[in-house]
């Protein structure tokens, strides 16, 4: 029975060609090697590149479903492939058989008594069917000596980065790269993946070959090497890696130590970088090569004292100075799994490119632990003491001997099998969990990065001059407390709580001086329909930033991406263009008790479909428009809005179902409510705006009452006025022209009647009926 290779693609020659240098010594092929032994050919190895394989939870389910927003600003770009160097590295040829090495799964083909590992981290992409021979290699490896080949730095990189490097500027702004640089810095990031891959492959597997392999031993992976540390009770210190590592754990005049080796703390291993006097330890970064330390499910300890912190850093032997520019890649710190501590530490010039090899980075995994593959009835190396280990070893030899076989197809008893099949194996998800107190860390790519973590524990730190975040949450951490921790002057934004982190609480902090946000928080589903990786398409919250400080940064003081039950509350906000905003339909958003000042545009602004948003008992100071609305419900209540510029409250677009009451509003402009440009019932009642002057004009006035309505019924009004004092006109005329008018017929009037006069009759005497006169 043969195992069948994957069909090659263009992809895998490019990846090989990035990654399949060997060492020119021997017959080409990276050795497992003792603890102690050292090469001293003097060779100048390039740059090692150190991060494990990056899972779908730490790439941020990176295939295509995430929604936009922090994604632009947190997604990992991909390498791009690499231009064939096979004649560059002699000996080496693409076409050797390659075989599928996954998480659970090592397979390995035996080359003249060793074990090759294949080259190609297209070949993590195994088939399913080579899982079922897990047994068999593993049974195999007990009679060879396992070997591991590592990925180097590709030549295209050190060929675009040659003579580029530079200083950085010292206000933590992000170094502008080409499209070339960034290339050659995803390539690193891949080749390191790679390289931790085939670590973590043969620390699976060593236990199984005897007690020997039980102790710290060394991995040459072509460009440098790996010193791995084996699981054991007491955690290595300072000591032991001289005594491990003598020629690449030194000691220098001045005190410090110069590590020029990786470090790999197996499941299981403790390392305690601490010193009564203090510790001050330098990681070797340069064009030429760059180192790392990685836990992978062990637990990584630097501490130091309040008079004496431990220091950590990178150093470029050549200039004898930090390295300060991540172009060709810088020494980082990674935790995989396992747990951190860290207290008293300063860490500073870490870091390059992505988040997991940003610096200071602590990720969880969602692959199985594949550091402890010890079958139901194998005691563990905890369960043992050296000499059990031993009879074990020369029992589970000849064992091994007995064992029919041919071809490679061995047999196996009926019953339970020594080594499950890990096909059908449920992994365990696999948490970080960190405690950082009283530390700084100072001139990293990203301050301080966390990923797939609980129970997460940050105090007092101070994350200064990063070139991209401060510290950021990015996916998958939950139960973390953040408190009296300051970010300022980095790259990018100070706190950054992506997409997936739930109950996260930021307390006492302050972020100021940044390029971007004081704080982001975001709520955001990671999917808004089917995806390729299946998430949910629920948001995410229960978060809070409460009694911190935002000062002066370059984009808004605190900012809320979608999520549901956030909270801020008891802020101090200064400066910025906006103070606190909140969007992309977020629910039940508490902005309460905060104390706005100096915001250039609006003080609080919630917009585009948020809901049930409470805005109460806060204090706006001098902003253009104090508290802003649009296409979102809140209720916008006992506020405090002085000298506005512009607008007290403004409510604009949809905001049905919103309320303004009892706020107090003073200032210079416009207007102190602006509701003209807003639609939908909203109930605005008892706000105090006598203190507000009204800077519109009459036109502007005339524009705010000139409603369609208004002008009807104002229209309708005059009309009726109109004609009542015509009819009353009317009526006066008619009255006039009686009395001043001439009869037509008044020339035909009869004469006037005297009146009748009495005449009285005296005897025999003629009374004249008429006088003279009266003629």
């Amino acid at each position: 029975m043969t195992l069948h290779q994957p069909p090659r693609t263009r992809r895998d020659l490019a990846t090989e060609d990035l990654v399949g240098h060997r060492a020119a010594r021997g017959n080409g092929h990276a050795a497992v090697r003792p603890a102690g032994y050292e090469a001293c050919d003097g060779t100048d190895r390039p740059k090692n590149h150190g991060t494990t394989h990056r899972t779908d939870r730490e790439a941020g389910s990176s295939s295509g479903h995430s929604t936009n927003g922090d994604a632009t600003r947190h997604t990992e770009p991909r390498p791009a492939p690499v231009p064939r160097r096979a004649a560059a590295h002699g000996g080496y040829s693409p076409h050797r058989p390659r075989f599928p090495l996954g998480s659970t799964l090592l397979t390995a083909r035996i080359l003249h008594g060793r074990a090759v590992l294949p080259a190609s981290r297209a070949a993590l992409r195994g088939t399913a069917t080579a899982a079922a021979f897990l047994p068999l290699v593993a049974v195999a490896l007990l009679g060879s000596a396992p070997l591991a080949h590592a990925a180097p730095k590709a030549a295209a990189a050190g060929s675009v980065l040659a003579g580029v490097r530079a200083e950085s500027d010292d206000d933590g702004e992000a170094p502008k790269f080409t499209p070339e640089e960034s290339e050659a810095q995803a390539a690193l990031v891949d080749a390191e993946d790679h390289r931790l891959d085939q670590v973590r492959a043969v620390a699976a597997v060593a236990p199984l070959k005897g007690a020997k392999w039980s102790q710290p031993y060394r991995l040459d992976t072509g460009s440098g090497y790996t010193l791995v540390l084996t699981a054991r009770t007491k955690p290595y210190g300072v000591s032991d890696l001289l005594s491990l590592a003598p020629q690449t754990f030194v000691r220098k005049r001045d005190g410090s130590y110069l590590l020029t080796e990786n470090l790999y703390l197996n499941a299981g291993a403790k390392l305690k970088l601490s010193n009564p006097g203090g510790l001050t330890m330098r990681m070797a970064s340069s064009n030429k090569g760059f180192v790392s330390i990685v836990s992978f499910g062990g637990r990584l300890i630097l501490e130091g004292t309040a008079q004496a912190p431990m220091k950590i850093g990178s150093w470029d032997t050549k200039t004898n100075k930090p390295d300060t520019d991540p172009r060709d890649g810088r020494a980082y710190i990674r935790a995989i799994g396992g747990q951190f501590a860290m207290k008293y530490a300063a860490v500073s010039d870490l870091g390059f490119w992505s988040g997991r090899t940003g610096g200071l980075s602590l990720t969880g995994t969602d692959r199985p632990d594949t550091g402890n593959i010890d079958g139901p009835d194998t005691p563990t190396s905890d369960d043992l003491n050296q000499r059990e280990r031993a009879e074990a070893a020369d029992k589970a030899e000849k064992e091994a001997e007995q064992i029919p076989s041919s071809g490679g197809v061995l047999a196996q008893p009926s019953g339970e099998l020594t080594t499950p099949d890990s096909r059908f194996t449920v992994p365990d998800l696999s948490y970080v969990s960190a405690e950082v107190d009283h530390s700084t860390i100072k001139g990293n790519t990203y301050g301080l990065f966390v990923s797939g973590a609980t129970g997460v524990s940050i105090t007092d730190t101070k994350v200064s001059k990063s070139f991209q975040d401060g510290l950021v949450l990015h996916r998958y951490v939950t139960n973390a407390d953040v408190a009296r921790t300051t970010s300022k002057d980095n790259g990018g934004d100070g706190f950054v709580l992506a997409r997936a982190t739930q109950q996260v609480q930021v307390t006492g902090s302050t972020a100021s001086g940044n390029k971007g946000n004081g704080f982001t928080l975001s709520g955001r589903p990671l999917a808004s329909g089917p995806s390729a990786s299946g998430e949910s398409i629920s948001s995410y919250g229960s978060n809070s930033v409460s009694n911190s400080t935002a000062d002066d940064n370059g984009r808004y003081g605190i900012e809320i991406l979608g999520g549901m039950d956030v909270g801020v509350q008891n802020n101090n906000v200064r400066g910025g263009d906006m103070g606190i905003v909140a969007r992309q339909e977020a629910a039940k958003v508490a902005i309460t008790g905060n104390h706005l000042k100096g915001q250039v545009r609006q003080g609080i602004s919630v917009r585009d479909g948020v809901t049930e948003a409470q805005i109460t008992g806060n204090i706006v100071e001098n902003a253009d428009t104090g508290v802003y609305v649009r296409d979102s419900v809140a209720e916008v209540r006992g506020n405090t809005i002085q000298d506005a510029t512009n607008h007290g409250v403004s409510m604009v677009g949809g905001v049905d179902g919103s309320t303004i009451s009892y706020n107090v509003i003073a200032g210079v402009g416009p207007s102190a409510l602006d509701t003209v440009r807003a639609g939908g019932d909203m109930d605005i009642k008892k706000n105090q705006t006598f203190a507000w002057h009204d800077t519109s004009s009459f036109w502007t006035k005339f524009r705010h009452y000139a409603s369609p309505m208004t002008l009807l019924w104002t229209f309708i009004l005059l009309l009726i006025l109109m004609s009542a004092v015509m009819g009353q006109r009317q009526r006066g005329n008619r009255g006039r022209g009686r009395r001043g008018r001439a009869h037509p017929y008044a020339d035909k009037k009869p004469l006037p009647t005297p009146p009748p006069t009495e005449i009285r009759l005296a005897a025999h005497e003629r009374v004249p009926v008429m006088t003279h006169d009266q003629w």
